[in-house]
């Protein structure tokens, strides 16, 4: 048995068996951009893929600023203390100088880090468009498949392309501040057409009245928005998660919502949808991952980039000649 076999079979039964050591090593590999360690991960989803599919996935985005991590510590205290097993997956943002990341989100959750049953798993953003790391699906499979009851997934925060985590959860929360109008007009409609759940938090102190007013104002503005579900309507809660204040009630929310969209057959059809777009984020993924290796793309690349640089070609003709080179032979 080569070396990439018997890694793969020690962290399928490892994951089977919930080891959370194993966990984390699979999502490394996962995570990894070496072909070899891409082989393992490869092994490993496709053997635990059965056992897959059972969590209730949430994806949590919102601005900076909002207490994203402060949220999610109380509202996973509350999802442990109901006797389930959590994983979080957090991105953090990426430097686009180093490519580095803070990967602070086990200091800010200190409390729920300590808890047997759950889980935390930063990952570096890696500069990719969609608010999560590219192989944020494949962890949380691999958290599904190593018993986990709810996977949430936290998100870089808000921007125009920051969306993707709705194409691979149950439910899409938005977290907000108290700010009324200027706040809202702030969001971008995009994602509040994505949201399941919106939720202003800091209703606490001197900011409770203005968290009631922003949340008659997200209220009046998701009815205007078109339904993204048949059975659920966008729901605008508020809670204090510095003081645990709402945190149940939201929790509520989520399995009612889990339950109605499961029940009228919506669930389903969506995860299935999610799993295409999944497919064709792969390929494009892939494919530019290919491009770039290319040697004919490589040996063009830099002349074909001062052109642009310099503005003597333009982008889409520099695309054009550099995609014509893609995949070409020497005797062509």
């Amino acid at each position: 048995m080569t070396e990439a076999a018997e890694d793969a079979v020690s962290l399928i039964e490892g994951i089977r068996s919930g080891d959370r050591r194993s966990l984390a090593r699979a999502i490394t590999f996962a995570e990894s951009t070496r072909p070899e360690h891409r082989v393992v991960a490869d092994a490993v989803l496709e053997a635990v893929l059965p056992s897959t599919g059972n969590a209730v996935r949430v994806g949590i985005s919102g601005p900076p600023g909002v207490g994203k991590s402060t949220f999610i510590e109380a509202i996973g205290n509350h999802i442990i203390s109901q006797g389930l097993r959590l994983a979080v997956l957090a991105i953090d943002p990426s430097s686009r100088l180093t490519g580095g990341s803070i990967l602070g989100d086990k200091t800010r959750m200190g409390e729920l880090a300590n808890q047997p049953n759950a889980f935390i798993r930063p990952s570096p953003g890696s500069g990719q468009l969609g608010g999560v790391a590219r192989r944020t699906r494949e962890a949380m499979l691999l958290c599904e498949a190593a018993g986990f009851d709810v996977v949430i997934v936290e998100t870089i925060g808000v921007g125009q392309s920051e969306v993707a985590v709705s194409d691979m959860v149950d439910l899409f929360a938005l977290l907000v501040s108290p700010g009324g109008g200027d706040e809202l007009q702030g969001i971008k409609r995009g994602i509040m057409e994505l949201a399941d759940l919106v939720i202003v938090n800091k209703a606490d102190g001197d900011l409770a009245a203005a968290a009631a007013r922003t949340r008659g104002d997200y209220a009046s503005a998701v009815h205007l928005l078109r339904p993204k579900w048949n059975a659920w309507t966008t729901e605008v809660l508020a809670c204090s998660a510095l003081n645990g204040v709402g945190v149940s009630e939201i929790w509520d929310a989520v399995m009612l919502f889990r339950s109605t969209v499961t029940a009228n057959g919506e669930l389903l059809e969506a995860r299935s949808a999610q799993a295409t777009a999944w497919l064709w984020s792969e390929i494009g993924d892939t494919l530019l991952e290919r491009f770039r290796a290319d040697r004919h793309v490589a040996g063009l690349l830099p002349e074909i980039e001062s052109g642009v640089f310099d503005g003597r070609v333009t982008p889409a003709k520099a695309a054009l000649e550099l995609l014509q080179a893609f995949g070409t032979t020497d005797s062509d």
